[in-house]
């Protein structure tokens, strides 16, 4: 019995004869940790209960499904390339969703989850997906679904501000208006990603990427998100501000500047390379 290999319990034959004189309608097959030292009394009604113990794991928001796959991995609740496997076969998960996704990817809900190792990696996928729909709902996110999730991790991705999200998600829309390159660096990093390239910092070399994903490449959005957006971000793309903004740059200190002309723009990047010390 594993409860005896993992001195749990210090005889076998004592645990069933305690079951035998106590009997419970089951005993709830599980993982359970035991951090001190328990009576045999205590063991079998813990067991008993089901009181079995659940492995914590936190996707942060912007996670891929690479990223998730590899806190599955760290959490002990199955390998990484599993979990991979099944990010990007499971579509029938979001078939009525995204008819043509490719992944799951932009459906993997950015949560807190509470998982079980009874529990198979196709179950907690599938949670994960159960979250996405849930918060979609909340937010009124009914139609047009992949595009506002593409532009959604995106958005994601460009800022961690979310008083920002409305008016970055103003200028991609701005952009797509007027068939203009989106021109979004994490498209790229993504890409590379997918290929197994990415060296951990963008290159202009990186940007000639031949991959749909590129959007300096090819116009318009990628053929699918590029990472997980959390509600801030979809319902971003769902309202975007109403702006003229065509452009902007990093701050320096978190946020960004914005511009409707490539002449301001030039002069915000100026002003962000100074701040760095650049010429």
């Amino acid at each position: 019995m594993e409860l005896k290999k993992a001195g749990v319990i210090r005889s076998v034959l004592a645990f069933r004869l305690w079951h035998w004189l106590h009997p419970k309608p089951s005993l709830k097959a599980g993982e359970y940790r035991f951090e001190r030292e328990a009576t045999l009394p205590q063991v079998y009604d813990r067991i008993a209960r089901g009181d079995i113990y659940f492995h914590a794991v936190t996707i942060p928001e912007g996670y891929t499904m690479f990223d998730i796959a590899l806190a599955m991995e760290n959490a002990g609740l199955g390998s990484a390339a599993d979990f991979l496997h099944i990010a990007e076969t499971q579509t029938q998960l979001i078939s009525d969703l995204a008819p043509d996704a490719k992944s799951l990817e932009g459906y993997l809900f950015p949560d807190t989850y509470q998982f079980t190792r009874t529990q198979s990696l196709e179950e907690m996928a599938a949670t994960m997906v159960h979250q996405f729909r849930q918060t979609a709902q909340q937010i009124g996110l009914n139609s047009d679904i992949p595009r506002i999730v593409t532009m959604a991790s995106i958005v994601e991705k460009e800022t961690a501000a979310p008083e920002e999200r409305p008016r970055v998600a103003s200028v991609y829309y701005n952009r797509l208006a007027q068939r203009m390159a989106l021109d979004a660096d994490p498209s790229v990093i993504y890409a590379e990603l997918r290929t197994g390239t990415y060296s951990g910092s963008l290159h202009h070399a990186d940007l000639a990427v031949n991959s749909p994903y590129n959007t300096y490449r090819f116009p318009g959005l990628p053929p699918g998100p590029i990472a997980n957006p959390g509600k801030s971000a979809l319902e971003a793309a769902l309202h975007p501000d109403s702006t003229k903004f065509f452009y902007f740059v990093s701050d320096a200190n978190g946020h960004h500047r914005f511009a409707s002309s490539l002449e301001e723009h030039n002069r915000n990047v100026t002003a962000y390379r100074r701040s760095l010390g650049l010429r």
